[in-house]
This record gives structure tokens, C-alpha cells and sequence, in this order.
């Protein structure tokens, strides 16, 4: 049974320049926001929430009241000067087009075991697969949420421990298939305190993948996704297949290239804020295929 709703829905805006909300919950970077009635609605922790853009900025809906909206910023990262950011991307051809597309796409900063979780989930998949996922492993295993429609069901993400308990079995019940071990061995290493997530953001870039590469399933794209999109690593370029051949066909001319000939490119080309301009260009070869 869901719990009891209280009242009243909480309402905040959020004065900020040049924020592509859009862009930025559907770019591949978090996986539980859909678009509803010129809005896009999720879950951020244990909480309902509901963004839309205004003239100002960005309007926020929560449920249950919220007093303190610390949570929210640090999750938009609205902090953030994208000004500053871009104006430090390379002034190249490939790099202007990007921009140009999808001008004030934004980087979130998630929660990390849901980050690291969903990344592990989504190896091989594409995005819609992902979601699927991960849409029936909440409903399975997450807690319940109060939402200001009664006949809604909204569940939240499940705690490494939730998980941990579980069998395989249990997990491949999931639609995830081969990732289910690699998603249990994770649940199970942070319950037994032979991973600290929370301590990842105290080492260099290069330990902390090195430490998230430790658990079987994780190589170095979904290691560089969480220290991105969850640990604010800005120098953290994932390369996937996607962004493997985009870098490749935009740089070297459809050459064939390493990838660590690409991972040494990305670091030394796009500097201290490659994952900004790492999403970038994911997002505008997303929708822009050659």
C-alpha cells in the first residue's frame, strides 16, 4: 500500500540561465525521468518530483513538502556556470556544431549507487532498454512513494542492501540477463565495506576508475559515467561505441583508431571539462547520425 499523501504539493522556481532541462534528463545520463503534460517528472532519492522549464528558469513540484531545496540544486547542479564550461571546450568545427544543437545541455549529479548501478544495467542496451530495466526493478524491489495522484505508482530506487539480499535468480527476473551477477557482486562489495563509494571523489581521476574497475562487469566507460554523472569528475570522458565512432569519424576521419589512442585524444583535446563536452557531443550525434 502507498503511503499516506500529505498535503501540500511543494512548489519552488529556480532562477538560472541557459538550462536545456530537456536535453540534459534525456541524454543518456539518468534514466527515470519521462516527459508528462510540458513537464518532465522522476524520482530523486525517495522523492516524486516535477521540472519544467519557464521564462526564468526551471519550476519545481515535489511531494512530499519540502522546506529545504539543497537536494534539487546539488542534483541540477545549478551551481554550475555552463558559460564558463563551454567557453573552455575546444573552438573546433565538430565542437561548434555540438554546441550549437543543443545550447545549455547540463551535466546531473545522481546519486551514486543508483549511477553505478544503472550503468552496470545498461551495458549493451540502448536507452529505452535501459529504462525498461530499471522501471522493473524499482517496481520489484523499491519502496513505495507518495505521489499527488493516489493512482500513480512510484517506487524508489533499491538500496545496495535491498539488492544484496537478493539471488540471481531474482535479478535475472529482471529482463537484465547477463548483468545480473555483475549488479549483485556490486550490492554485495559496498555491503560489505570492500567498496566506499562516498570516498571515490577524495582520490585522483585515475584511482578512482581504477578502484570502480575492481568490480567484475564495470570496464572503463561505465567507470567514467559514474565518476561523471555522479562525483563530478569533469575530466572523465566515457567512451562507449557510440562516442567511439563519433570521436573517430568527427577527428580522424573515419580512421581506425585504439581506443586508447581516443582516450588520450579526448584528455589532452577537450581538457579539465571533457565529460561536458563529452555529453555534447554524444547528445548531437544521438540525434544527428552519419
Amino acid at each position: 500500500m502507498l503511503p499516506a499523501t500529505p498535503t501540500p504539493l511543494s512548489h519552488a522556481d529556480f532562477k538560472v540561465k541557459s538550462y536545456n532541462l530537456a536535453a540534459t534528463l534525456d541524454s543518456g545520463q539518468a534514466f527515470r525521468w519521462t516527459i508528462q503534460n510540458n513537464g518532465w517528472e522522476g524520482v530523486i532519492d525517495s522523492r516524486w518530483v516535477r521540472l519544467e522549464s519557464i521564462s526564468s528558469g526551471i519550476k519545481a513540484q515535489t511531494w512530499p513538502p519540502a522546506t529545504d531545496w539543497g537536494w534539487l540544486e546539488r542534483y541540477l547542479q545549478l551551481d554550475v556556470d555552463i558559460d564558463v564550461i563551454t567557453h573552455s571546450f575546444p573552438n573546433d568545427p565538430p565542437m561548434n556544431a555540438a554546441l550549437r544543437y543543443t545550447p545549455g545541455l547540463r551535466l546531473l549529479r545522481q546519486d551514486p549507487w543508483e549511477c553505478l548501478a544503472s550503468f552496470i544495467l545498461s551495458s549493451t542496451k540502448r536507452i529505452v532498454q535501459i529504462r525498461q530495466v530499471i522501471q522493473e526493478i524499482c517496481q520489484r524491489y523499491g519502496q513505495p512513494i507518495a505521489t499527488p495522484d493516489r493512482t500513480l505508482k512510484v517506487f524508489s530506487f533499491p538500496s545496495a542492501q535491498t539488492i544484496a539480499s537478493l539471488s540471481e535468480s531474482d535479478l535475472r527476473a529482471c529482463k537484465m540477463g547477463f548483468r545480473a551477477p555483475f549488479l549483485l557482486s556490486a550490492a554485495r562489495r559496498l555491503c560489505e565495506g570492500k567498496l566506499h563509494l562516498d570516498r571515490l571523489s577524495e582520490l585522483e581521476i585515475s584511482a578512482a576508475r581504477r578502484t570502480l574497475m575492481e568490480m567484475p562487469g564495470v570496464g572503463p566507460k561505465i567507470a567514467d559515467c559514474v565518476l561523471l554523472f555522479s562525483m563530478e569528475f569533469n575530466a572523465a570522458f566515457p567512451l562507449d561505441v557510440w562516442m567511439q565512432k563519433a570521436i573517430t569519424q568527427l577527428y580522424f576521419k573515419g580512421k581506425r583508431t585504439s581506443l586508447s589512442r581516443l582516450s588520450a585524444f579526448a584528455a589532452e583535446h577537450f581538457g579539465p571539462n571533457a565529460g561536458f563536452a563529452q555529453q555534447y557531443i554524444f547528445h548531437y550525434i544521438r540525434h544527428n547520425p552519419h
